[in-house]
């Protein structure tokens, strides 16, 4: 005796057959959307590159040089005999504070012994074969115009008879320019500025001078802005 499949219960319905979405094709950036792109990350990364350049090297190089002030003059206080002008001196090392009035009544920076990128992104360098502060002969230093802290800005402003300032650990300097900060511009290879009587390399010096250095333009140059001053006052610091 055969057993029969049960009938199907009434009403009962196969379920609907499901269909399979189209699939379509991914669409294709055209040249012209790409082009768009990639001016558009070359923009952006170009604004980036501006920020850091003009405002992120600022404050990173201004952070730094009131760090080295700070630490400097802290060291200084508490050793303020002898003679600066014989202590050793290392690369990179804070010697000095510079003070230009004509700058602002605040303004103050370090200078640095030595001008690599160091130096220059911490303050104002020194040229190390150029005299110390105060020595007989030429003090000579050079400061950025525009970004990495821009200590020399507004170098165009200088003015004959404006007064410089140096402190070091044991004497405060003080300089009276001879010239005005647009009155002598020379090629960046021009080191007879650097000489102990600028212009003069055979004369023994006789006056305490320094030189001031810059860029002659705010944009790339090979031109830069020089102005002398010579020793009109030295106290004890203190």
């Amino acid at each position: 005796m055969s057993v029969s499949e049960p009938p199907p219960s009434r009403g009962s319905q196969p379920p609907p057959r499901r269909e399979r979405p189209e699939l379509k094709p991914t669409p294709s950036l055209r040249p012209g959307k790409i082009a768009s792109l990639v001016l558009t990350l070359v923009i952006v990364a170009g604004l980036g590159w501006v920020a850091w350049t003009y405002v992120g090297t600022n404050v990173v190089a201004q952070h730094r040089a009131a760090e080295a002030i700070v630490g400097a003059t802290a060291q200084w206080a508490d050793d303020r005999g002898g003679d600066a002008r014989n202590d050793p001196v290392r690369m990179g090392e804070t010697i000095a504070v510079l003070r230009i009035e004509r700058f602002g009544d605040d303004f103050e920076v370090p200078v640095v012994e030595g001008i690599d990128d160091s130096a220059l992104t911490s303050g104002v360098g020194h040229f190390p074969d150029t005299q110390r502060p105060g020595e007989v002969g030429n003090f000579a230093v050079a400061g950025h115009r525009i970004t990495n802290g821009q200590p020399f800005s507004a170098f165009p402003d200088l003015r004959q008879g404006d007064l410089v300032e140096v402190e070091t650990r044991t004497h405060v300097y003080t300089y009276e320019l001879r010239e005005d900060g647009t009155d002598t511009v020379v090629d960046f290879s021009e080191i007879w500025v650097l000489d102990p009587v600028p212009g003069k390399p055979d004369a023994k010096p006789r006056k305490a001078l320094i030189t001031l250095t810059t860029c002659s333009e705010i944009f790339h140059t090979d031109d830069r802005s020089v102005a002398v001053g010579e020793l009109v006052d030295t106290r004890r610091a203190g």
